[in-house]
């Protein structure tokens, strides 16, 4: 299964105090800074400076902490002050090994924070950037939150943050304004939700997620009334820092956030293994992510506990799944040859059009380049996928007459969750061996 559905929470069971007074403060005069980010599998990807080094983080107001994965590929980073300590995430496995360390940079353009704390993975087995296809260092949330207000621009991937003494609301008779809730410095609103066709809407609490890729994740038996629609399948939902996350994927009649009401979009129950942690909250129903938050500007404030939406064009838009049943990694890179011809003309070559009368020939020349490869990483039983026969480990060279290495992963993620029956035509290496597949995207919900 692909990493569309990653979803990325950190919480921790020790507890420390710190000392240093951290806050971000944006320069003198400066009242508004606006950030580009890129938007892989529906998470921000934003540049964040690290002690004068230029890293890229994910914006998650699923995380209370700040965190630095793949110390070996930014050992340049110096960090100060670190102590180490064992953190756990979503998953069933074991804690991992971190380093926290104290008082350190950050610098976001003109917004500087001082006295920051950093919690760095030292176990690579997560593997973060290989699973999303682009370099991700760290993930950043209510450190960074908490001292600004930002807007969020999905269409224009765009992030605007605001000085709060200076941030006026947005004056909009379309917009929706909800209060926030926060337990252990993560956010949540209320919402209602509508599991059976039959039945009622129920009020739920759930977490605002931007590190989170689904569109819902509900937790069954939360409340009574919460329970797994009769349509449903077991899917692998994506990766925690304590291993792989599993559920039952379904879909449900309506979410109503506010004013807004939105149709049949998917969601995931998580089995309970996997969210031990996050049941902590007693009152917690489950988790709003960024195939809804997409759907809308928002607005997040936390200094005055609110949070505000508008629609975008997308808001209509259907609810898809990965419907193949390949979860697709990034593999490295290896050496392609690529063929290019030129003109050879009156005895020495180029590339333009020849005039009439001269005489032309081709010439065949060869050049090898770095690109990038993806393999299977995991394969969902009885899947389209699976049942054509391809296997985890599977190295992808080919997708619909395409090269594998002219696409990103986030555009392999986009494929396999198109449209229903939409035919797939994959080639793969497997030892020596190039094999060829064909199967069709199927909708279980």
């Amino acid at each position: 299964m692909l990493l569309k559905k990653f979803l990325l929470y950190l919480l921790f069971f020790f507890t420390i105090n710190s000392q240093s007074q951290s806050k971000f403060q944006f320069l003198k005069g400066i009242n508004k800074q606006v950030v580009k980010f890129e938007l892989f599998n529906n998470l921000i990807v934003f540049p964040l400076e690290v002690n004068g080094v230029k890293l890229s983080f994910i914006l998650d107001t699923g995380v209370n902490k700040t965190i630095l994965f793949n110390l070996n590929k930014t050992d340049s980073l110096i960090l100060k002050n670190t102590k180490k300590m064992f953190i756990r995430g979503l998953g069933a496995g074991d804690p991992v090994e971190a380093i926290l360390s104290k008082n350190n940079n950050f610098k976001i353009n003109d917004i500087f924070g001082s006295s920051q704390d950093i919690y760095v993975v030292i176990d690579d087995t997560f593997k973060l950037s290989s699973k999303m296809g682009v370099t991700i260092n760290g993930v950043i949330g209510y450190d960074l939150l908490k001292d600004v207000v930002v807007k969020i621009n999905y269409s224009s991937k765009k992030l605007f943050f605001y000085k709060p003494e200076k941030y006026k609301e947005p004056r909009c008779g379309s917009c929706e304004k909800l209060d926030l809730e926060f337990y252990r410095k993560k956010p949540y609103i209320d919402v209602k939700i509508k599991i059976d066709s039959t039945g009622e809407n129920i009020p739920v609490k759930m977490l605002i997620d931007s590190g989170g890729s689904d569109a819902l994740w509900l937790f069954e038996g939360a409340q009574k009334d919460i329970k797994v629609p009769k349509k449903f399948f077991v899917d692998i939902l994506g990766e925690g820092l304590s291993g792989t996350i599993y559920g039952k994927r379904s879909r449900v009649p309506k979410l109503e956030i506010g004013k807004y009401v939105i149709e049949e979009p998917t969601v995931s129950f998580l089995d309970s293994a996997s969210t031990v942690n996050a049941r902590t909250f007693k009152k917690r129903d489950g988790s709003i992510g960024g195939n809804i938050l997409r759907r809308f500007k928002v607005w997040i404030d936390y200094p005055n506990k609110k949070v505000i939406l508008k629609k975008n064009g997308s808001l209509k838009r259907g609810f898809y799944y990965n419907m193949s049943g390949l979860q697709v990694v990034y593999n490295g890179e290896e050496l392609v040859k690529e063929q290019k011809k030129s003109m050879k003309h009156n005895g020495y070559s180029r590339n333009e059009d020849a005039k009439p009368g001269h005489i032309v020939s081709f010439v065949t020349s060869y050049s090898y380049k770095f690109k990038p490869s993806y393999k299977v990483n995991k394969i969902v039983k009885d899947s389209p996928a699976h049942k054509a026969g391809i296997i985890e480990g599977d190295i992808i060279k080919k997708l619909n007459g395409r090269e594998a290495h002219e696409y990103t992963l986030n555009e392999i993620a986009n494929l396999f969750q198109t449209k229903p029956n939409k035919r797939i035509r994959i080639v793969v290496e497997r030892g020596i061996f190039k094999l060829k597949y064909e199967f069709r995207l199927v909708q279980k919900i």
